[in-house]
């Protein structure tokens, strides 16, 4: 396994490039979309795992990593990316043999195991925006002066956030450097104590002989440890703008599980589950924007990540599935699919390929995994 590891981040540029050309085949495989084909569907999601076990191997820490921080237990971005592989068989499979009507049932148990396993990211990142669903870890920018232990020419700390996330309690919290735990601060008085102490301990160094330094032992390196904020402390430190973050994501977290449950209940055709997904989504953001607006108006700092903007963007993105999900889709999307089907259809070569991706999106609409945006 360590063999595969070493070869893996050596040749990524080639991994990815393999792993891009076989999930594209996949696409073309015969019957992908048939209601009682299961085998290229799970070709699908085991390339699909493979990807994401690649993937994590490739970003996990190595030895010589110059940040030190708690390992997680359980890598749970992986999880997140193999369940959301994982369902696409179980859909197929339930399909088959149960049923269109009895399948939302298997679907359900899905989407809750996902909810729960982001839920428990959630809390393991320290209550920060999830990144992709979870996916991706949303870690602290840092920069990192090495060889100095932390510390400056001038005995002020070297290791600071580079978004200083102060208001939302939702980015990780330091302690100062104090010379002793080897924590960092971003509070003045912790930073006047740790140059005060850089600078006695760079004049009793000038005053000792060379021969008792020689006798001193080698301090070790300090290492920065990056204390996750708990929700107690959200909850009660950062007050209502921490409580609505937490509220936010916790939302979102659960749009998916909502919405197939709904549909269960409902059914596919019925626009109850389609307008409530939405107003959740709605809801998320909204909270989101309120408690960032809060914010600006206590006077406090905050700042997203490029990242947690990132994310942002992408969520809004996400609501376009809302065009493919029925009752819309079948109520208008694909009314103008097929006009413009009809309209470049005598087109030599656009009109052949225009035919085959109305195909291929008739095919992924049919599919809940697809078009769930979980």
């Amino acid at each position: 396994m360590e063999a595969y590891k070493l070869w893996v981040r050596r040749n990524r540029d080639l991994v990815r490039s393999l792993e891009s050309l076989a999930n594209g085949l996949t696409w073309i495989l015969p019957e992908r979309f048939a209601n009682s084909e299961i085998a290229p569907e799970a070709v699908y999601a085991l390339l699909g795992v493979v990807s994401s076990v690649n993937q994590h191997i490739i970003d996990a820490p190595t030895e010589n990593h110059s940040f030190a921080s708690k390992e997680q237990s359980i890598p749970w971005g992986l999880v997140v990316s193999v369940l959301k592989d994982v369902e696409a068989v179980v859909e197929v499979a339930a399909q088959h043999f149960v049923g269109d009507d009895r399948k939302w049932s298997f679907l359900a148990v899905t989407e809750a195991v996902k909810a729960g396993v982001r839920l428990a990211a959630f809390r393991e990142s320290g209550y920060k925006m999830l990144l992709q669903g979870g996916e991706v870890a949303n870690e602290e920018e840092v920069t990192v002066l090495e060889n100095n232990y932390g510390v400056n020419g001038n005995g002020v700390p070297a290791i600071y956030p580079m978004d200083r996330h102060s208001g939302n309690g939702h980015k990780g919290m330091t302690k100062g450097l104090d010379g002793k735990n080897g924590f960092v601060s971003k509070s003045l008085e912790k930073r006047a104590v740790a140059a005060l102490n850089k600078f006695g301990e760079n004049a009793k160094m000038m005053s000792d002989p060379m021969w008792m330094q020689r006798l001193q032992p080698t301090p070790e390196p300090t290492v920065m440890v990056v204390e996750k904020p708990t929700l107690a402390s959200i909850w009660s430190a950062k007050g209502g703008t921490g409580r609505l973050f937490v509220l936010g994501e916790v939302v979102h977290i659960f749009r998916p599980l909502v919405y197939v449950l709904l549909i269960r209940k409902f059914g596919i055709k019925s626009w109850t589950p389609w307008l409530v997904s939405l107003a959740v989504e709605l809801t998320s953001l909204g909270i989101h924007s309120h408690a960032t607006d809060l914010n600006h108006r206590l006077g406090k700092v905050h700042h997203l990540s490029s990242a947690e903007r990132d994310e942002l963007k992408r969520r809004k993105m996400m609501w376009a599935l809302y065009l493919m999900r029925d009752p819309f889709f079948a109520s208008y999307t694909k009314r103008h699919l097929q006009k413009a089907e009809q309209v470049l259809n005598p087109v030599p070569l656009i009109g052949f390929l225009t035919g085959k991706l109305i195909e291929l999106l008739e095919g992924v609409q049919t599919r809940y995994t697809y078009t769930s945006g979980s």
